[in-house]
């Protein structure tokens, strides 16, 4: 996907920013949302974010804005009082952030200056060597793993996973803050085998390894019938309070740190 993004003018593409989010992070935050995703997820939560840019339809319109990246920070700034009393800050998310990397370097480089805390979520689908200098300066760094077996990681999000387990391999040799979650949707990656091939992965190249489950949910259903989007099946659906917390003691018995945000 070509953002046509200008050295000159840096401008780049945004959905809404969401103020006051306490589940992406430490404390107080506030989530930039860069669109553009390499993903095709079967359950996305933001398809918006998967929209050809390109597209001047009043539904692009809608979901996705060009903002120059002193926009950006000026809307950031209102809430630094928020950030350090909490010990909040930003998260970049998505889509994948990692796809507007000019962009992404940018607003890293002047967060860092301003003392600002960052984190980001990531599908990890990315270069790594491009991307290092944004992840040194990240506080955490959320990585989905939605599945372990490659094929099947195909066929739910359009992508082969060896590409995200290399980039969790030397994130873990970087000892980077990482926090892998797992999507879970019943009878699609919420078996005990996916769960224990995850977290042995985990235990094989992350020191001190974190989980965190993400139950499915199905909030995003007025935007794909607003975007012409089909929709995922209704029938995706989390598995029951009780099944996850089944797969948080298998996890735990892992020596594996089962954390929530």
């Amino acid at each position: 996907m070509n953002f046509n993004i200008s050295k000159k003018a840096l401008k780049g593409y945004f959905m809404k920013p969401q103020h006051f989010s306490v589940n992406d992070g430490e404390g107080i935050r506030t989530l930039i949302f860069l669109a553009g995703c390499p993903f095709r997820c079967i359950w996305c939560s933001n398809p918006e974010s998967q929209i050809e840019l390109c597209n001047n339809s009043q539904v692009y319109s809608e979901f996705i804005k060009e903002y120059n990246i002193n926009e950006i920070v000026d809307e950031v700034i209102k809430y630094k009082t928020f950030y350090k009393y909490s010990g909040g800050g930003v998260t970049f998310s998505g889509g994948e952030p990692t796809l507007q990397l000019e962009i992404l370097k940018s607003l890293s480089d002047i967060f860092y200056d301003k003392a600002i805390d960052m984190a980001i979520e990531t599908c990890g689908y990315f270069d790594f060597i491009k991307v290092e200098a944004v992840l040194d300066k990240m506080s955490t760094i959320f990585v989905d793993i939605k599945h372990m077996d490659s094929s099947k990681h195909i066929k739910l999000t359009s992508k082969d996973n060896k590409l995200i387990l290399d980039n969790i391999k030397k994130m873990g040799e970087k000892d980077l803050p990482l926090i892998i979650r797992i999507p879970l949707i019943e009878s699609i990656n919420s078996d005990k085998e996916n769960i224990i091939n995850t977290v042995e992965f985990m235990k094989s190249y992350i020191n001190n390894p974190k989980l965190e489950f993400l139950p499915h949910h199905f909030y995003a259903e007025k935007k794909y019938e607003q975007l012409g989007i089909k929709a995922a099946s209704k029938n995706l659906k989390a598995p029951s309070s009780i099944y996850i917390s089944e797969l948080k003691k298998l996890a735990m018995s892992y020596g594996i740190d089962v954390v929530k945000y």
